[in-house]
């Protein structure tokens, strides 16, 4: 028998309407006493539990992350005992075997022997604030299906300006979709609304809005779709308000400008990630944990010695979404490695641009762990000068790299190449 790792500890089976419970105590190296019981899910059924377990002395609990069934069980639970959370996949149970009192024993079994890995739970401020950022989020989602409903009604309408311009919403596209709203149907007086670039456009414009079908039912359609956009934007702008005053208040200021140091990183980027990973770098053991935990780091599948493949995880998805924007930010930003790192890794893959992306997510989080760990801000460290030795090193490296592709470099005696243009060969 493999001797156990926790002499008290619970397994709760999550429910809607109530927990399935089953306690294991006894001694490391004998089989546990194993109890049984439920309870509802109310806040005095809950507490109920609690009293329960700090009465049997459980140091330890194990649930599932069932939907957010879990959240009132860990808000009564937390500071009384430590509550791990598991993933259903790690946790099931064997087919054919499955009962709510079996699920609590089963999960009491693996925490006993410490065959479960808890997921991140953060502080509840950091929780606090992923609220705010992962509905800002939300809502930047909303306001894009609502633009994509206006461009379908558009269609609809014969109305082509999607196909003319660059971004419907812009300012030129903003005028005169309120021309159009306002009845004005002469093709030629809604294209003058255009500006800037868009002038150049004027006759393309013209084309576009020639016997276009927009009628009453179209304008209400397009209002309706309007009014959710402006409504959406000032929430926005209110969840911006309270992601920085609740970054203040929690004396998180410091944190949040070293996480925006790391390039392609700017102020709701970096509210996003520090939401998701906390202000204490230590809760992960290294940056390589913290890179697996947000799935931007190559995953194992190794088996008779050869790996199948190595695709990422599914690690945390907001926080993959945040950095993989931000990845696309530091591709863009001149003068920066993390450009070179970019353009190289998809160089060397073909052309893909999503594994480059997550190979440059994966170098901005370590980044950022190092940043919260010294408590120091990023400083682009540009590659050293060469020496002699290894200037012609890198000179002689390059000539041979040349030759196998049928190109000759003429050298001077003394080592120093001649500067001459290369030259075919032969």
């Amino acid at each position: 028998m493999i001797n156990a790792a926790l002499e008290r500890c619970a397994g709760i089976d999550v429910g809607k309407k109530f927990l399935a419970v089953c306690i294991m105590t006894g001694p490391l190296d004998q089989e546990p006493r194993v109890e049984r019981r439920r309870f509802g899910t109310i806040t005095a059924e809950l507490e109920s539990l609690r009293d329960w377990l700090q009465a049997e002395h459980v140091t330890h609990a194990a649930m599932e992350s069932t939907g957010s069934y879990w959240k009132p069980v860990f808000n009564v639970l937390e500071g009384s005992l430590k509550v791990c959370l598991a993933k259903p996949q790690e946790v099931q149970n064997r087919k054919g075997h499955k009962t709510d009192d079996k699920d609590g024993w089963w999960l009491a079994h693996l925490l006993r022997h410490a065959m479960i890995t808890p997921s991140f739970i953060p502080p509840r401020p950091i929780r606090e604030l992923r609220d705010l950022t992962r509905r800002r989020k939300r809502m930047l989602g909303d306001a894009t299906a609502e633009k994509n409903r206006v461009q379908k009604v558009l269609e609809d309408a014969n109305v082509k300006l999607g196909s003319v311009l660059t971004d419907v919403f812009g300012v030129s596209g903003q005028l005169m979709l309120d021309a159009l709203l306002e009845g004005k149907a002469q093709p030629a007086e809604i294209a003058q609304y255009a500006k800037r670039g868009a002038k150049k456009k004027i006759p393309e414009i013209i084309l576009a809005l020639e016997g276009h079908r927009m009628s009453d039912h179209h304008r209400q359609m397009i209002r309706y779709s309007l009014k959710h956009m402006a409504f959406l934007e000032e929430q926005i702008a209110e969840l911006d308000q309270a992601i920085r005053a609740q970054i203040q208040a929690e004396g998180l200021d410091q944190d949040w400008q070293l996480i925006q140091t790391v390039p392609g990183i700017q102020e709701r980027s970096a509210a996003s990630i520090l939401a998701e990973t906390g202000a204490d770098p230590h809760q992960f053991p290294s940056a390589k944990h913290l890179s697996s935990w947000a799935g931007v780091c190559p995953g194992n599948y190794r088996s008779a010695g050869k790996n199948s493949h190595s695709r990422t995880t599914g690690g945390n998805p907001w926080l993959r979404s945040a950095l993989t924007e931000c990845a696309w930010a530091a591709a863009a930003t001149k003068n920066c490695f993390l450009r070179d790192k970019f353009w190289s890794v998809r160089s060397r893959l073909g052309g893909k641009q999503a594994p480059a992306l997550i190979a440059v997510a994966h170098t901005m989080l370590t980044l950022i762990y190092r940043t919260l760990e010294t408590r120091q801000p990023f400083q682009d460290r540009k590659a050293p000068m060469l020496d002699e030795p290894q200037r012609q090193r890198m000179i002689r490296h390059h000539i041979r790299r040349l030759g196998k592709l049928g190109i000759t470099i003429h050298r001077m005696a003394s080592g120093p190449a001649t500067g001459k243009a290369p030259t075919p060969a032969d």
